[in-house]
């Protein structure tokens, strides 16, 4: 096939297609090694990642050599079109070399105003997460299944989730604190499969900082195309990454951004 044979969907679930395939056979194997990519604390990168990563790129090469590239172990590839494919290989490293199923693969189609198609993938569970115009499903075990977030409209009644309980620097901490201490339930260390649980309406709201575009872009697609928000901490746009609110409802996403604005 051609590139105008694939449509961006066909390729984004080629990629997916891919990544899985190289990923898989490396998880929960014993002497999974890693490299650390943080001289000061652990932000680790395994031989599946860059691996998974080069089979992505090497397809988007043959059906969108246009289209520029941006992926967290092999950075940014300039493009002629507009448009960029960003890509996180493994987003939960810590959680793959662990053993949990909470880490996944992340694609997104990007233009100058963000994410316009995206793909969350589970290889383990089998899930597939996807979000684009007129599209929010989630593919896996039990078939096709539509997405679509929870109406939950009060503070008090809401799930949060976020992958680090220190969040971010200690003035973002007390900013997370501040909601956290109005929710029915938080829980941590969930990576970018929280934003896959609430674009499926498991949960209300995932709250992060420090973040990086290849972490977000993928989940924004699902969330906003099941009928959620993702913005900073300000309320403006989080495609670029750093202080993240991802809400399931526009009532919820005021409620919490109220708070974490002055944060």
């Amino acid at each position: 096939m051609t590139q105008t044979d694939l449509s961006d969907l066909d390729i984004a679930n080629m990629l997916a297609d891919a990544a899985r395939a190289v990923i898989l056979p490396y998880f929960r194997q014993p002497g999974l090694s890693a490299d650390n990519k943080d001289a000061g604390g652990f932000d680790p990168v395994t031989e599946a990642d860059r691996a998974a990563e080069q089979a992505m790129r090497a397809i988007l090469a043959q059906h969108r050599p246009e289209d520029g590239i941006l992926g967290e172990e092999f950075g940014t590839q300039a493009g002629t079109s507009g448009r960029t494919w960003v890509l996180d290989p493994i987003d939960g490293t810590r959680g793959f070399l662990s053993g949990t199923p909470t880490w996944g693969v992340l694609i997104a189609l990007s233009g100058a105003d963000g994410p316009t198609l995206g793909i969350i993938d589970q290889p383990y569970t089998g899930e597939r997460f996807t979000g684009g115009p007129g599209l929010a499903v989630l593919d896996g075990p039990r078939g096709r299944e539509l997405l679509s977030t929870r109406a939950t409209a009060a503070l008090d009644q809401a799930i949060l989730f976020s992958t680090f309980p220190e969040v971010g620097t200690p003035e973002e901490r007390a900013g997370f604190e501040a909601v956290a201490d109005r929710v029915r339930l938080t829980r941590f260390g969930m990576d970018c499969y929280a934003y896959a649980l609430l674009a499926a309406g498991q949960i209300d709201l995932v709250i992060e900082a420090a973040l990086n575009p290849y972490d977000i872009q993928a989940p924004i697609a699902v969330i906003e195309a099941a009928g959620g928000i993702v913005t900073d901490w300000q309320g403006g746009p989080a495609h670029q990454g750093g202080r993240v609110l991802a809400a399931a409802n526009p009532a919820l996403h005021a409620a919490a951004l109220e708070i974490l604005s002055r944060a």
